[in-house]
């Protein structure tokens, strides 16, 4: 669920036909490592029934996967995309009986096994940030190669519009967005200038936003690191969504979910998202026994031990074949069963 980076993330990514028949989804939508998902869960979910719940269940690709590979498991895929939600279910209609679909958030955990009536899970899933189906289509307002409405919610039914953002926040805080979600080094410059625009008329699509940002940054700056409107969209993005919130708030209950053994894959896209994956995988994977002390401590050992050496990422033959892989960082732990 990536932005590539390059020539045009939009065009790259469009793999697949979101308006076409199941099949063009399941043919052009090519999910990202599937293999080595399937591989890490397969410890946990090839020997007896299991439940994962794939928590950014996208158009239902790794969910499929899943499901094909281990007879006996069960999935619970959440999304706050009704339209995605609805392409998954028609894509996993032949595993009908063991798919549990949910329209929600992924920080919603804890309630989701609530309603769902799972105290535990044998396996979370997550594979962040914006999906190929809400790049497509332009009316969604993810491109910047595209002239549409500001929009870029993920649940197009509730929230704030990216057009409320651009239309409404103080310069400070268009600066804050830009810089700390698309680390972009004139953010202050492109606040500024977005808050005269505004005032002459309110931004409403984004080809004038395209405009504006290709002009405030410096001709230098614009020959290298692709379209300089991919990092002001991104940002823009993150903030429409409470992107970066939602994930320091779902990895741990996640983690959480799991029952001893349990795994726990993250596939993420740019490093914003990254750096909270690695550092919340290192801090359940330490102990909290203070230093001094000979023995470990009841309950306060370690609860993940991660197996991925640093992130993976896709090989050259992936890339090669789908270009929203180039980016993909992959890591994944095991909840440490007590007393083990």
């Amino acid at each position: 669920m990536s932005e590539v980076p390059g020539r045009d993330p939009e065009a790259e990514d469009g793999t697949r036909d979101s308006a076409g028949s199941d099949s063009d989804v399941e043919r052009r939508h090519l999910p990202v490592l599937l293999d080595r998902t399937v591989r890490l869960f397969e410890p946990v979910l090839s020997a007896r029934p299991g439940v994962v719940l794939d928590a950014t269940l996208g158009m239902g690709g790794h969910a499929e996967a899943l499901l094909r590979s281990f007879p006996e498991t069960t999935v619970v895929g959440v999304d706050r995309d009704p339209e995605a939600l609805e392409l998954a279910r028609r894509r996993l209609e032949p595993y009908a009986r063991r798919v549990r679909l949910v329209h929600d958030v992924a920080d919603r955990i804890p309630e989701i096994l609530t309603e769902q009536g799972l105290p535990e899970l044998d396996g979370v899933l997550f594979d962040l940030g914006v999906s190929s189906l809400q790049l497509d289509e332009a009316e969604r307002g993810f491109s910047y190669s595209r002239d549409a409405p500001l929009d870029m919610r993920m649940d197009s039914t509730a929230g704030t519009t990216a057009a409320d953002v651009l239309n409404t926040y103080s310069k400070g805080e268009l600066t804050r967005i830009l810089r700390e979600y698309g680390e972009e080094k004139f953010a202050s410059r492109i606040a500024a200038r977005i808050v005269r625009e505004r005032d002459r008329e309110p931004f409403v699509t984004s080809a004038r936003l395209v405009q504006l940002v290709y002009d405030s940054v410096p001709a230098a700056s614009r020959r290298s690191g692709g379209h300089p409107a991919k990092r002001a969209f991104q940002a823009l993005r993150i903030e429409v969504n409470g992107e970066l919130e939602v994930l320091r708030r779902a990895l741990p209950a996640g983690i959480d979910s799991l029952a001893g053994g349990g795994r726990i894959v993250v596939m993420s896209y740019h490093s914003l998202e990254d750096r909270i994956v690695k550092r919340t995988f290192a801090e359940r994977a330490k102990s909290r026994t203070p230093l001094d002390l000979p023995v470990e401590l009841p309950g306060h050992g370690p609860e993940l031990r991660v197996l991925t050496r640093g992130a993976e990422f896709a090989d050259e033959q992936e890339t090669g074949a789908n270009p929203r892989a180039s980016s993909v960082r992959l890591r994944a732990a095991e909840r440490i069963q007590e007393g083990v």
